[in-house]
């Protein structure tokens, strides 16, 4: 009988933490899952970890594939998901016990095609401060992780056009709905109905493919019930190494994100729909992507650069500006003239 949940794990060089991680989801108080492991060429024992797992517990399902990035890993896992819903979990971060209930009571409760949660946002920030300080950071315990939640008195909302609640913007002090906002584009933090985004792959080869994946995703109006619950453990990267050919491949990764979701909301969305869209997501990224021109170093980055900001602008991406971002056109334009 297929499991009403399926949840998939990416797994590379996370040996520190995938116990953690996947104890927490033999931990759900919610029992009826599927979790599905991809091995992507990690060199380490991540693999060897989870196949200990799938031994004693046959709800693990271990695949293993050549490395071919996050995207390509999350790709690998969906055709082995047996569930009516899926979830995605990075497989150094970990989730409350009851994220799986309580998603699942609420998209079934309100014939909801997503349930949207959010993370510990007092937890990351103690990480990094205690790394800052040289203190241990990887047996400290989330505050909320011992808390019970009483399903039937959990505050949410539910809307049919989910524009109405999804932001990049961190501030909304205006909105209304400010409580029950869906904040930037991290898949892990919802419950899907697999059918919703069956047609839907991640960009391969890229970072913060998050972004056009969800813009996609956003584009066939889901029904969505938002729980704003901290309900997801995000592990901090303590790397903070700035090298300018990362920050060139963040630059291409947010260009290519960028060009993608443009066309296909060019290609499907109504005019309200774009509107919202480039207003509440796009130029925040296109903001975060010319930022990265400050860590360039040589002619031929800059040029790389110059030339994915022509093809943009060739496409029309910045035809359109709000008047918050008219400053950063005109430094574009600037840059690519």
């Amino acid at each position: 009988m297929a499991p009403k949940i399926s949840i998939i794990i990416p797994m590379y060089n996370v040996e520190k933490y995938l116990r953690r991680c996947l104890d927490s989801v033999l931990n759900q108080t919610f029992q009826d899952w599927q979790a599905i492991c991809v091995d992507d060429g990690s060199p380490d024992n991540s693999g060897a970890i989870a196949e200990e797992y799938a031994a004693r517990d046959k709800r693990f399902v271990i695949v293993h594939k050549v490395n071919g990035g996050l995207s390509d890993a999350r790709n690998a896992g969906f055709p082995y998901a047996n569930g009516k819903y899926i979830m995605y979990l990075d497989s150094d971060d970990f989730i409350h016990p009851q994220t799986m209930e309580i998603a699942y009571t609420l998209v079934e409760k309100n014939k909801s095609d997503i349930a949207s949660f959010t993370y510990d946002r007092i937890y990351r920030p103690r990480l990094m401060v205690r790394h800052v300080l040289h203190m241990d950071t990887d047996h400290v315990v989330p505050r909320g992780i011992k808390k019970r939640y009483d399903i039937d008195k959990i505050k949410t909302r539910t809307v049919d056009d989910v524009f109405e609640l999804a932001t990049e913007r961190t501030h909304n002090s205006t909105n209304p709905n400010r409580k029950f906002l869906i904040k930037h584009c991290q898949v892990w933090k919802n419950l899907y109905k697999k059918s919703l985004i069956a047609d839907t792959p991640f960009i391969k080869g890229i970072l913060f493919e998050d972004f056009p994946w969800w813009s996609a995703i956003m584009l066939k109006r889901p029904r969505v019930t938002v729980a704003p619950l901290p309900l997801y453990y995000y592990i901090p990267n303590f790397g903070g190494i700035v090298l300018s050919a990362k920050q060139l491949r963040i630059m291409q990764s947010l260009c290519t994100g960028i060009k993608s979701a443009y066309k296909l909301y060019c290609e499907q969305a109504d005019a309200d729909q774009m509107k919202k869209w480039q207003s509440q997501f796009m130029w925040y990224f296109v903001n975060w992507a010319f930022r990265k021109l400050k860590y360039l170093k040589s002619d031929e980055e800059f040029e790389t650069a110059r030339n994915e900001f022509i093809e943009m602008n060739e496409m029309g991406v910045f035809n359109d500006v709000p008047n918050e971002w008219y400053e950063l056109r005109e430094k574009i334009y600037e840059f690519i003239k």
